[in-house]
């Protein structure tokens, strides 16, 4: 199901290669596909209509440009077209505004004056489900001499796959070969007759199946357990999070909200939309390409597990990149990840005998004031690192940056001796705190290492950690340093530290010190916390 969104207006342009007559559209398209000519009317935006325009000298307006550029619009033209968000110029009353916005506004615009309407438009793309294969689920028609094609019956389903096939890779369907499989009786005629043997396209199993899921292996008979049916989707459904590559992202998101209304329609589920939150992830890229069989440029799995183990692989695929962007295989990457594990594995058995004893790693705020800055300095990165890994983790699903924050933990860790018991039990609280962040991605060395330092639970047992603001809260903070007013440089200064040390430190900077050139002071200003605004005399 396509969606088209726009604003259509009264007017008609003519479609030079065929004179056929066009509604003019203004603002912009998503998941339609177009062809080639003359496509969107907007040379300086659409690289399509730009190389027609060039083509047969058609002149060209920019209206939309870079933020960083909408000040100063090029004057000779575009050298080719400028298809993202910016600025509009060039339009009226509109210019100036951000793309977004100005879409808003020009709808409003358009209704209000009576030249048009926003619209949504829907069209259901046809879908070829027949596929020549082994796998997916076999398609419950029988073809009879007499009879034609006959459906299955409904009793007689599911129909099931037969085990005796020989999957060769070549040719046709492996069913084809299966004479258990094709030949059976015509349900209607009961004479002699064959079975389909192509299979659906997975996705239409994988358009409903979540729904499924909410009942568990026993399942649940849609005619007399209605009640139990609405009790259970009520609980499980919409999905919270639905998490695929692109080709799922338009494809298969498309058929499981078209299958999601169809099942509303019959009376079993209520609701309309089958997920809430959409996460398109990035493809694994090789040598410049896709990994896949077909260009031979995949990794073995048993290779990596043999030599890395299963939690360096998962560590690096993370780390690697953001979980929307494509990842590019390293070796070299890979390597890093297990030398970074080793040096968890290697600090924590290296310290295991300091840390065995000491049960519980809580502080109170006395034992805080007491503590040696560098403790105090760990004991605040771990708060720190867990706001941040949690953060990560639930808002933006950056696990790569949550896994950048436990290096920078780790390589503090290492720094820290256990010389005495409040060494030792800032330590542990460090350690113990690492390994729970760490487990989401290195489950079985977490776990390993969690048991090796006393604990008789589980890791997988435990809370998530807690950060305390007041301990996370960064030490130093930045103050911005104004003349008269203006900015002129950026401090970094302890926080709470007495606005006559802040003064001094501020007029004591190189920086500052030239733009005040050897003039008398006439005050200075410190706002606690945000800036210092420097007054020289005359």
């Amino acid at each position: 199901m396509d969606e088209k969104v726009g604003l259509f207006t009264d007017s008609y342009c003519l479609n030079p290669m065929n004179n056929e007559k066009i509604p003019v559209y203004i603002a912009n398209f998503v998941l339609m596909e177009y062809g080639t000519g003359a496509i969107m009317s907007v040379p300086a935006h659409d690289q399509r209509d730009f190389d027609f325009a060039g083509k047969y000298g058609l002149p060209v307006r920019v209206v939309i440009a870079p933020e960083d550029e909408s000040s100063e619009p090029e004057a000779r033209g575009p050298s080719e077209a400028f298809e993202e968000e910016g600025v509009l110029i060039n339009s009226g009353e509109f210019t100036g505004l951000k793309s977004r916005e100005a879409r808003e506004r020009i709808a409003e615009y358009i209704e209000e004056n009576g030249i048009g309407k926003k619209v949504v438009k829907y069209k259901l793309r046809d879908w070829g489900i027949s596929r020549q294969r082994y796998w997916g689920t076999p398609i419950p028609v029988i073809y009879c001499d007499g009879c034609g094609i006959t459906p299955v019956p409904e009793k007689d389903l599911p129909v099931v796959l037969p085990e005796d096939v020989k999957l060769t890779g070549t040719g046709s369907s492996p069913l084809q070969e299966s004479e258990s499989f094709i030949m059976t009786a015509c349900p209607s005629c009961g004479g002699k007759a064959r079975r389909e043997t192509d299979t659906m396209d997975t996705f239409v199993d994988s358009s409903w199946y979540f729904i499924a899921y909410c009942f568990g292996k026993a399942g649940i008979d849609f005619d007399t357990d209605a009640g139990k049916l609405k009790e259970e989707l009520g609980y499980w459904m919409p999905v919270d999070q639905y998490v695929g590559g692109v080709e799922h992202a338009v494809l298969h998101l498309l058929y499981s909200r078209f299958f999601t209304r169809v099942m509303r329609d019959l009376g079993i589920v209520d609701f309309s939309e089958p997920f809430i939150n959409l996460l398109t992830q990035g493809m694994v890229i090789k040598d410049g390409a896709k990994m896949s069989k077909s260009k031979g440029n995949v990794i073995d799995p048993d290779h990596l597990i043999e030599n890395y183990g299963a939690d360096t692989s998962r560590l690096f695929s993370l780390f690697a990149a953001p979980p929307e962007r494509d990842l590019e295989w390293s070796d070299k990457g890979v390597e890093g990840a297990f030398r970074f594990l080793n040096r968890v594995w290697n600090i924590v058995v290296r310290n295991v005998d300091s840390l065995v004893p000491i049960e519980m790693a809580v502080f109170d705020k006395k034992e805080l004031e007491g503590l040696p800055s560098h403790l105090l300095d760990l004991l605040r990165k771990t708060h720190q690192t867990i706001k941040k890994v949690t953060n990560d983790i639930e808002r933006e699903y950056h696990f790569n940056t949550a896994i950048s924050a436990l290096m920078e933990l780790v390589n503090e860790i290492a720094g820290i001796e256990p010389s005495d018991e409040r060494a030792a039990k800032v330590l542990r609280f460090a350690i113990e705190n690492a390994l729970l962040l760490l487990f989401p991605f290195t489950p079985h060395i977490a776990e390993e290492l969690w048991r090796a330092i006393g604990n008789e639970t589980r890791a997988s047992e435990q809370k998530w950690p807690v950060w305390d603001e007041d301990v996370a809260t960064t030490e130093k903070i930045e103050l911005v340093i104004q003349i008269n007013g203006k900015l002129r440089g950026k401090l970094m200064v302890p926080r709470g530290l007495p606005d006559e040390e802040v003064k001094r430190i501020a007029l004591g900077e190189e920086k500052i010190a030239e733009f005040i050139g050897g003039r008398d002071i006439k005050k200075v200003i410190v706002v606690k916390g945000r800036l210092v605004n420097i007054v020289p005399a005359g």
